[in-house]
């Protein structure tokens, strides 16, 4: 049992910390631990000596070099950054850092934290993100000057929003006069679908394109009455099928919700 702090040998914890750590004083590196050689594959004789602004990129040193500074007096915040290992390679990380004291001499213990798998991830999700608002402006040509936008899975206000400023673009590229909304493939509306999404028969109006709404869920359609959005001019059919039975036949009026 250890009766006084004092006692825990402090290089023997951070050498065993999974953590690759640095330790560095008026930008000079004075000690690594054993994770830090495997993450910049390099051996201690290899980094210690060294500068620590060597490992970024020419465009971020000054910045670093202020914020070292600064870490003399207190702790810096946490940053992200891209960082250059011993071989040459790049890696994303995740660095914080905070003042220290070896015997009298001041000095910089900086922590270091691969996030590449997490940046690959978070890339992913982006992109994903990226072709499903792509997908939700993308509009399926039925007949001469008629198309359907079928929405699907769930919509949050990310996506509505680039559903109301992709679409008015889209319809005039494709020069639809007439356009189905479908709805079917959304099993819950909430007050974004509804604050959102169903502006766009009032833009698509004011271009002089026909809008019908299919595929309300009678849960939906009680939301949106529920939650106060004005459908009164909104026209709607059960299904894709039927609205383009009512658009080949013009004189048949169209039922409003």
């Amino acid at each position: 049992m250890c009766e006084n702090i004092s006692d825990i040998d402090y290089k023997q914890v951070i050498e065993y910390s999974l953590e690759p750590l640095i330790i560095h004083s008026e930008l000079k590196i004075i000690y690594v631990n054993h994770a830090c050689e495997k993450f910049f594959r390099a051996n201690k004789e290899e980094i210690i000596g060294a500068s620590p602004l060597d490992i970024f990129k020419e465009t971020s040193k000054g910045a670093i070099e202020t914020r070292i500074q600064s870490a003399y007096d207190q702790p810096a915040e946490v940053i992200e950054e891209t960082i250059y290992r011993m071989d040459g390679t790049t890696v994303d990380v995740e660095l914080y850092c905070h003042p220290v004291l070896i015997g009298k001499t001041k000095a910089i213990q900086t922590f270091v934290r691969d996030i590449s798998k997490r940046r690959e991830s978070d890339n992913r999700q982006l992109e994903m993100r990226k072709q499903i608002n792509e997908l939700s402006t993308t509009l399926v040509p039925l007949l001469n000057g008629i198309a359907v936008l079928p929405l699907l899975g769930s919509i949050d206000e990310e996506r509505a929003f680039q559903i109301l400023e992709n679409l008015p673009n889209r319809v005039q590229e494709q020069n639809v006069e007439s356009l189905i909304i479908d709805f079917s493939g959304i099993y819950k509306l909430d007050n974004v679908v509804t604050e959102n999404v169903f502006k766009i028969t009032n833009v698509l109006s004011l271009l002089g394109v026909r809008t019908i709404i299919t595929g309300l869920r009678p849960k939906s359609a009680i939301y949106a009455v529920q939650s106060g959005t004005n459908l009164n001019n909104i026209q709607t059919m059960a299904t894709v099928k039927e609205a383009l039975l009512h658009l080949g036949d013009k004189k048949q009026p169209f039922a409003l919700l």
